[in-house]
């Protein structure tokens, strides 16, 4: 499809500052066509009072019609065909396989939200019906069910170009809510962003939905999307991306006059612990796929393994001397874009230019040019991670660093000294019960993912699925961005207290027309209740 470059705001065009940028191929160093608009900030305002001007009909919508939109846009999203994996690879480096698989998982967390919404019972209806014949107080009818917040304003990420940006986890979670949604393109991707968005208005069109439900944002730098916070009618934040970022939206959703939540994912190390009898008995095994989960996407991955941790001894040397080798193998790869390529080589030469710090896999030669990166693993002992905190910093790209420590309890201590992760990995097997308990009885307090015997990259969306973790790693712990339960970020409860039968929303009316699965007196049930007496 031809692209414009303009903001699109209810599906119109949006005003321009005067000012263009251009999304540059990381593999080539090009500048690709078209120049897109960078939006002032009176476009945040515009979109924000489409987005206010549609929520009222949207939140009122009967469950289906927000079900249709999902699939809808996933079949426009599908039905972009073999451009939209062109585009995206061009301005991200990314190979076609990789997008493939990350526009098959957009669809299909889309149609799993439009599951989630037809079933219905996210909303939490609750109902304790009156008891007027209680003493000493008689009990008011009460019953509470989750509503939408309002305008959802999301970040795309930088590196999920689909899954994480225009129609990705945080758009489909707000939209199966009930919630209009604002998108801030990210600059490294704005082709594949207006592709995206094109998709989504032509679903509100068949779907006979206004198109203030959705807007889309072109700008560099912190502007636009710092307005967007700021407006008066933003009600909630979608991000993922860099801790300094995150905190920035963070900071400027809390000065408000209303302050509003922020749902950012922003760092983590990812701690991968090896203990001694899985070292014994699967060594090699271990360091191939560890080295496989560190250099996944280049490195670019949230949930890759950035600290490893073992005990010294015979079998960790075997291990260390494996990992090396194997990622040494692999070869260099480009990275999303040159200015994360540069933080990368920056980190990575801090990190590894400490004393007491030394490389196991020195990083080799790789393609400025070509935005590539090799992977780098270095080595350093517990005591000296303990003592130099500075060294539980994130190098976004392919770069771990291996802990050595002189006893189990040490790698306790260090498990102990992290920030707030995403996940944390324990490999353990005969012998390494007690140890792999004592561990998980401390990460289960910084990570929101514990795995056993596994890597830490490969996300699945699902209704178990927890992807969140303490601070820094996300700015609430108690959400995930990715899985069903995302949807809750974007509701608030309401209780409704003496209502008559007939001002009560379909989902909590005594004949349940909805079937919801419902908590009624406490118990879980989809049975009509008598009906209630009206207010005279």
């Amino acid at each position: 499809m031809p692209l414009h470059g303009q903001s699109l705001i209810a599906g119109q065009p949006g005003s321009a500052s005067g000012r263009t940028f251009s999304a540059t191929s990381p593999a080539t160093g090009e500048s690709l066509a078209p120049p897109f608009h960078v939006a002032p900030a009176e476009a945040a305002d515009a979109a924000l009072r489409a987005a206010a001007a549609a929520f009222p009909a949207f939140r009122r919508a009967p469950a289906e019609k927000r079900a249709w939109l999902l699939d809808a846009i996933a079949a426009e999203i599908e039905a972009l065909g073999d451009g939209l994996i062109t585009r995206a690879q061009a301005e991200t480096g990314l190979p076609a396989a990789r997008l493939k698989g990350e526009r098959d998982r957009t669809c299909g967390q889309l149609r799993l939200f439009a599951g989630v919404v037809r079933e219905g019972s996210w909303i939490d209806a609750r109902i304790d019906p009156a008891l007027p014949a209680r003493a000493p107080l008689p009990r008011p009818d009460l019953r509470r069910m989750l509503v939408p917040i309002g305008p959802v304003v999301v970040f795309g990420a930088s590196n999920f170009p689909l899954a994480f940006s225009v129609a990705g986890g945080d758009t489909a979670s707000a939209l199966a809510a009930g919630c209009p949604v604002i998108v801030k393109a990210h600059e490294a991707h704005p082709g594949t962003s207006e592709m995206v968005a094109a998709a989504v208005y032509r679903a509100l069109a068949a779907t006979e939905l206004p198109a203030g439900l959705f807007s889309l944002l072109h700008g560099e730098g912190a502007g636009i999307g710092i307005a967007l916070v700021r407006h008066p009618l933003a009600a909630a934040v979608g991000f993922t991306g860099s801790h300094a970022a995150g905190r920035a939206l963070c900071d400027a959703a809390a000065a408000r006059r209303e302050p509003i939540p922020v749902f950012a994912e922003m760092s983590s190390l990812n701690p991968f612990f090896a203990l001694p009898g899985a070292l014994r008995e699967q060594g090699p095994a271990i360091a191939q796929g560890l080295a496989g989960s560190i250099t996944l996407g280049v490195g670019q991955f949230c949930t890759k393994p950035g600290l490893v941790f073992a005990v010294r001894g015979a079998e960790t040397d075997r291990f260390v001397a494996a990992l090396a080798e194997a990622a040494g193998a692999i070869p260099a790869g480009t990275m999303l874009t040159p200015a994360i390529r540069g933080r990368f080589v920056a980190a990575e030469a801090q990190l590894t230019s400490q004393s007491g710090v030394e490389r196991v896999q020195g990083g080799g030669a790789a393609d400025a040019a070509k935005s590539e990166a090799r992977v780098s693993i270095a080595r350093t002992s517990a005591a000296h991670f303990l003592q130099h905190p500075e060294l539980a910093t994130e190098a976004f790209g392919p770069f771990a660093l291996l802990i050595v420590g002189e006893s189990l309890a040490e790698l306790e201590r260090c498990a102990g000294a992290l920030e707030g992760q995403l996940t944390a990995t324990v490999h353990a097997s005969s012998g390494d019960e007690a140890a792999a308990g004592a561990l998980f009885a401390v990460l289960q307090a910084k990570a929101g993912r514990l795995i056993v015997n596994g890597y830490p990259t490969g996300v699945e969306v699902c209704p178990a699925m927890q992807h969140g973790g303490p601070y820094p790693a996300t700015s609430d712990p108690r959400f995930t961005s990715v899985g069903t339960a995302a949807i809750l970020r974007f509701a608030r409860p309401v209780c409704y207290q003496g209502f008559p039968a007939a001002w009560l929303p379909p989902e909590l009316r005594d004949e349940n027309p909805l079937g919801l699965l419902r908590l009624v007196n406490g118990e879980r049930t989809r049975n009509p209740l008598p009906r209630s007496p009206d207010i005279a």
